[in-house]
């Protein structure tokens, strides 16, 4: 092997973000701890359903976590811009470990009710809802502006390959040795990630010029003035409107007509490898070529993909599709979240991260019941097609208005004027 290929195979490794102190760590990190996340995901399911009722109190009791997830994250926004994004990543880390390592005691030691659950859930879920907006700030406090769609891009890939791994691994788990187990692991990655929370660098120091100009930027005119944003929040909620439609209905209700549940599974493990193959893309760089036009051609890709899934002869074409559009939709994800994170304003960013994912979370249950209804009425085969074409039109939007297209990565936000009184402010 040549020199040449030797350096180029070494260079994302050494070079970039994995050359900041401290990133090579948090990203084992974030791995580690999503591998526990999906241990814990499969652990705790399978607790609550070994007993008499099991299903009414498993739905209880992520309703009790999903709600208190729901009120926490722009709490998270708010006190992260306040305290800084480490602290409260830490802070979090710390008592998620010790709560789902009580949770493993517990598995071992009384019978499984909504009277220990609920509590513990409910404090559970309000972490995460704190930990989300954090872990978006995290990356630009300390990574330069040049590395970090390099650095979204490896975060991304090491997150989202432990949640491929930790099914299978708490699977092994609960097999062996019962649900309690998986959830000690799950502890001990908490306890990993915040090592590695705890050594990271201390973040770079902004300018008290830089500081004073941006505060006096307000949350309210960043998102009644900030066309860009507003254009982001109407592409993000359709992408994942669509996305879940495709992936938690669609899917399964193909798979049960057509290829049974070990094709099911097959699209699944497309899926999410095309997700980190889609991550790791978005680390290359296009020369000449706009973020917007570079988010239109992978809108084509993600349109015609899930449209073609269920009109291609057999599972094999299916799963091929099904990666296509997953590949396009990770690095599309990763382009997004990288021009907002730089287009917001320091003080502000885990606030509007917050809307973001609220935006974002708040189209699941619709997403789910109209699938659901459309996948009765019409047929599973209609679904793909349609979810093609919203997918497609929402970007395609999106890069036809001038105030996305011309955003690239590193332009920031600028204050507007105020609308003259009496007159229409478009939003789109």
């Amino acid at each position: 092997m040549s020199r040449t290929l030797i350096a180029a195979i070494k260079s994302p490794l050494t070079t970039g973000p994995m050359a900041v102190r401290g990133f090579p760590r948090l990203i084992a990190g974030q791995f580690t701890s999503s591998l526990g996340d999906l241990c814990s995901a499969i652990a705790l399911p399978w607790l609550m359903l070994s007993v008499s009722g099991g299903p009414v109190l498993l739905g209880s009791v992520l309703a009790c976590y999903g709600i208190s997830r729901a009120v926490a994250t722009p709490i998270g926004g708010v006190l992260t811009d306040r305290y800084g994004a480490r602290p409260i990543m830490l802070s979090t880390d710390l008592v998620r470990c010790a709560l789902t390592a009580l949770l493993g005691v517990l598995a071992y030691a009384v019978t499984p009710s909504f009277a220990w659950l609920a509590p513990i859930a409910l404090v559970l879920g309000a972490c995460g809802g704190l930990f989300v907006p954090a872990s978006f700030v995290l990356l630009p406090s300390f990574l330069p502006d040049a590395d970090l769609t390099a650095g979204n891009s490896m975060s991304s890939a090491a997150t989202r390959l432990g949640s491929l791994l930790g099914p299978a691994l708490g699977g092994i788990l609960i097999s062996a040795f019962g649900p309690g187990p998986a959830l000690f692991v799950d502890a001990a990655t908490y306890l990993v990630s915040a090592a590695t929370l705890y050594a990271l660098a201390v973040p770079k120091a902004v300018t008290g010029q830089d500081r004073e100009e941006e505060k006096a930027v307000t949350l309210r005119a960043v998102l009644f003035r900030g066309r860009f944003l507003q254009i982001v929040l109407v592409t993000a909620a359709v992408g994942n409107l669509v996305y879940t439609g495709v992936s938690e209905v669609a899917l399964p209700a193909l798979a049960h007509r057509d290829f049974g549940a070990g094709g099911y599974g097959t699209m699944l493990a497309g899926l999410s490898a095309g997700l980190i193959a889609g991550s790791l893309l978005a680390r290359l760089e296009w020369q000449g070529l706009r973020s917007a036009y570079l988010l239109a051609i992978l809108a084509v890709v993600m349109s015609l993909s899930v449209a073609l899934v269920p009109f291609t002869g057999g599972l094999a074409g299916a799963t091929v599709c099904i990666t296509a559009f997953s590949v396009a939709n990770g690095w599309s994800g990763i382009v997004l979240m990288t021009m907002l994170q730089l287009w917001a304003p320091r003080h502000l960013l885990a606030r509007v991260m917050s809307v973001m994912l609220l935006a974002m979370s708040g189209t699941f249950p619709i997403s789910a019941a109209l699938s659901g209804w459309a996948v009765d009425r019409l047929g599973v085969s209609v679904l793909f097609p349609v979810a093609g074409c919203a997918i497609g039109v929402a970007i395609l939007w999106a890069v036809a208005h001038p105030t996305f297209r011309n955003v690239n990565p590193g332009d920031r936000y600028t204050e507007e004027p105020e609308p003259v009184a009496g007159s229409a402010e478009p939003v789109g």
